[in-house]
């Protein structure tokens, strides 16, 4: 049971992953949801400790970044159906790790250690896929001069397998009568 329970958090976490500038960002009210509290507490217990968030750790989206990021996600704008409302504080990896120092329940703790190690997860997905398409670019590159060279074989082939366009001399002794 409990290891279907640490797929359900892991699954759950990876799907409120974004990236936001580029960079792989959970957003507050998700953190808020995972660690089991308010979104207006999680803000405050950050605003209450701005100095152990630089912006590496933590930013907030631009207005512009907010409309796309709700758009994409679908989020309501009524308060009934749990819209956002403010613009959301997005959390880095290290800021996540810094929330566990803000948030010290067990709960956040825990949940803190589930989110820490999908990250990981996704770091080491995302260094795999690059592996690959670094190999799948030797490859290309290989074939690619590799290309000219079967061209031109074939060519030769073609040419050998032609008859010749005239005929050709006979070679050898040749009796004169």
């Amino acid at each position: 049971m409990a290891n279907s329970k640490e797929n359900l958090n892991k699954e759950q976490i990876i799907t409120n992953i974004f990236s936001v500038r580029g960079v792989s960002v959970m957003i507050d009210r998700d953190l808020a949801m995972l660690y089991g509290v308010k979104t207006k507490v999680l803000k405050q217990a950050v605003k209450r400790n701005l100095e152990r968030f630089p912006q590496d750790f933590m930013f907030q989206m631009s207005e512009e970044e907010f409309k796309n990021w709700r758009s994409q996600t679908v989020t309501s704008n009524s308060p009934e159906k749990m819209g956002l409302r403010y613009i959301p504080f997005c959390f880095t990896e290290l800021g996540v790790a810094m929330l566990s120092s803000v948030l010290s329940s067990q709960t956040a703790i825990l949940m803190n250690i589930e989110i820490l190690r999908a990250f990981s997860a996704m770091k080491k997905a995302l260094l795999t896929n690059q592996e690959i398409l670094l190999k799948l670019a030797l490859i290309e590159n290989k074939l690619g001069s590799h290309e000219t060279g079967i061209k031109d074989l074939f060519e030769a082939l073609r040419l050998l397998i032609q008859p010749p366009s005239k005929p050709r001399e006979r070679i050898g002794f040749k009796p004169e009568y």
